[in-house]
């Protein structure tokens, strides 16, 4: 079976989704920046080995990197799966984990890459908004893309239901990329765009305003 390390900053719905669906990938430990996470009293409830590695203790991005490295290689999992981890992680620590790493963004990439996607999008007056679950590359939030899911930007939006709409668009698809992980079913062309193995895997997710939460 292939194993996986889950790293979060907060509450961790993604993360809780991730365990919830039985994707087929063991779940070593979840890791968090932030000791008062919330997320980590969720896991610890599940019997999952949970680690800190506080930010603010550390002079320097690589040197953080270096110790959340070291705590990971204990347990050494296959991949790492990036659950509202909000942390930017440098090109050395990325380069440890080629094609491991898949992190989940509030937006449909390339558009909106970085913070405030949803008040970027109704800035900007777009007609569809979503997420991409994505593999980790050194560019911010640009790694190749595996699945996406569209949500509507309806008139009466705010950030927070637009937020909410899309949160639970990450909750099926991080979930499905999961699996396909687990399964092996994840290829890259000479291009790095990835595809999915087997007959009629889709690309993307859609969501109708009949799917809000």
């Amino acid at each position: 079976m292939n194993t996986a390390a889950i790293l979060i900053s907060g509450g961790g719905s993604n993360m809780r989704a991730l365990v919830q669906a039985r994707t087929g990938l063991e779940i070593l430990a979840v890791v968090s920046n932030r000791a008062d996470a919330p997320g980590l009293a969720w896991a610890e409830g599940q019997g999952l080995p949970t680690r800190v590695v506080e930010h603010q203790l550390f002079r320097s991005r690589e040197a953080f990197d270096e110790t959340l490295h070291q705590v990971l290689d204990t347990f050494r999992p296959d991949y790492l799966l990036l659950a509202g981890f909000m942390r930017v992680l440098t090109p050395g620590f990325i380069a440890r984990y080629p094609r491991r790493m898949l992190n989940v963004h509030p937006s449909l990439l390339p558009a909106f890459p970085g913070l405030h996607t949803h008040r970027q999008a109704l800035a900007t007056g777009v007609k569809l908004h979503g997420c991409t679950v994505h593999f980790v590359s050194p560019a911010l939030d640009s790694g190749p893309i595996v699945i996406q899911a569209a949500v509507p930007v309806l008139a009466s939006d705010t950030e927070q239901k637009l937020a909410a709409r899309v949160l639970a668009a990450e909750h099926r698809i991080y979930p499905q990329a999961a699996r396909w992980l687990a399964e092996g079913r994840l290829a890259f062309s000479q291009g790095e765009a990835v595809q999915v193995r087997g007959a009629a895997a889709p690309s993307a997710s859609f969501v109708s305003p009949l799917e809000e939460p």
